[in-house]
C-alpha cells in the first residue's frame, strides 16, 4: 500500500488519540478551528513546515514505531532535520553486521551499479524532458567501472544540467543558485526521508555509505542510493517550469506537486510500482546483497528513447 504523506503549513496541535494521529487545526478568516483524525498505519511521511506545529512526544513515538519519516522545517519553509525509527527491521542487528562487515570491492561494484542507473536515467529524461541528444550518456553507462573511477557520474551531471532546461535559462545547478535550484532541493529533500524511512525498514543504516562519506551526514547511504530516483524529481520541476516559468517561488502549488513524489509511477523489475514502492524494493535489495543473496541492485528505470 503507498503511504501518505502530510503536510502541515499552517498552526495545528498533533497529538495521538485511539492509536490514530490527531491534527486539531486553528480557525483562520473566520471558520471555526477544526479537528481531524488519521491513521498512523497509512502515512509514510510528516513534514513539519510551520514553525507554530506542536506534537505530543506519544504521537512521535507512535509515528516513529510505524516507520513514518518525520521531517522537519526552518524558518526559511525549507526541509532541515529528519527523524526515523532505530528500530524497523526485526533482522536488524545480522543486517547491521552484514553491512558494517561489505568489503570495499562489493562497495565500489554497488556504486558502479548506482552511477549506471543514475545515468540511465538521466539520459532518458533528458531525451523526455528536454528531446536532447542523450547517446553519449547512454554510452557512459556502460563505461563506468568499479566505483565509478573515471568520474563519469559527475561528467554525465555536467552534460545533463547544461541540457535539461531551456538554454535561454542558462541554468547552473547549485543548491544555493536562482530558481529553479530551490524546487530540486525541496523535492530532493522529499526523496532523501523517504529513501531513508526504506532503509531502516530494510534493517540497514542510513548512515554508512557505499560511496558517501561524511563524518557530519548521518544519511549517507541514502544520499547513495537516492542518485537514480533523483530525475523523477527533475521531470517534476521540469514540469512545473515548463507550466509557470523558472523564476519561481516556493507557494503551495509548488511543494503539493513536489508532494506527490511518493506517488509517482515508475517501473522496476519489469513492472509498474509507486516510487515509495520502488524504494523499498531497491533497499531490500542492497540487503540482500550485503547477506550475498543477490549481485544486483534493483533500481527503477526511465524508459530511454533514441532517435
Amino acid at each position: 500500500m503507498v503511504k501518505r504523506t502530510l503536510l502541515f503549513t499552517n498552526p495545528a496541535r498533533l497529538s495521538l488519540r485511539n492509536k490514530q494521529l490527531l491534527i486539531n487545526l486553528e480557525g483562520e478568516n473566520g471558520k471555526p478551528p477544526q479537528e481531524l483524525t488519521r491513521p498512523i498505519e497509512d502515512i509514510g511521511v510528516v513534514i513539519i513546515e510551520s514553525q507554530c506545529v506542536t506534537l505530543t512526544s506519544a504521537l512521535l513515538s507512535a509515528l516513529l514505531s510505524k516507520n513514518v519519516a518525520v521531517i522537519t522545517c526552518d524558518k526559511s519553509h525549507l526541509p532541515e532535520g529528519l527523524l526515523l525509527n532505530l528500530s524497523g527491521n526485526t533482522l536488524q542487528s545480522e543486517r547491521f553486521l552484514a553491512q558494517i562487515g561489505a568489503s570495499q570491492p562489493l562497495k565500489k561494484q554497488l556504486w558502479q551499479q548506482t552511477v549506471q542507473a543514475k545515468i540511465s536515467n538521466q539520459a532518458a529524461a533528458l531525451k523526455m524532458v528536454a528531446g536532447a541528444e542523450n547517446g553519449c550518456m547512454i554510452r557512459w553507462v556502460d563505461r563506468v567501472k568499479s566505483g565509478d573511477s573515471e568520474n563519469l557520474e559527475g561528467r554525465a551531471a555536467a552534460y545533463y544540467w547544461r541540457n535539461f532546461f531551456p538554454k535561454e535559462m542558462d541554468f547552473r545547478r547549485d543548491r544555493d543558485g536562482v530558481p529553479p535550484n530551490h524546487l530540486l532541493n525541496y523535492g530532493y529533500i522529499i526523496l532523501r526521508g523517504i529513501v531513508a524511512r526504506s532503509l531502516v525498514g530494510s534493517g540497514l543504516l542510513p548512515t554508512l555509505g557505499i560511496h558517501h562519506r561524511n563524518r557530519y551526514n548521518a544519511y549517507c547511504l541514502a544520499d547513495d542510493i537516492m542518485e537514480p530516483y533523483r530525475p523523477f524529481v527533475d521531470i517534476i520541476v521540469a514540469e512545473i517550469v515548463k507550466e509557470r516559468g523558472h523564476d519561481i517561488p516556493m507557494d503551495k502549488d509548488a511543494k503539493q506537486r513536489l508532494l506527490k513524489l511518493p506517488t509517482v509511477d515508475v517501473m522496476i523489475d519489469g513492472r509498474k510500482s509507486p516510487l515509495m514502492v520502488a524504494t523499498q524494493l531497491t533497499t531490500a535489495s542492497l540487503a540482500q546483497c550485503y547477506s550475498g543473496e543477490r549481485r544486483k541492485l534493483l533500481y527503477p528505470n526511465i524508459t530511454p528513447t533514441n532517435d
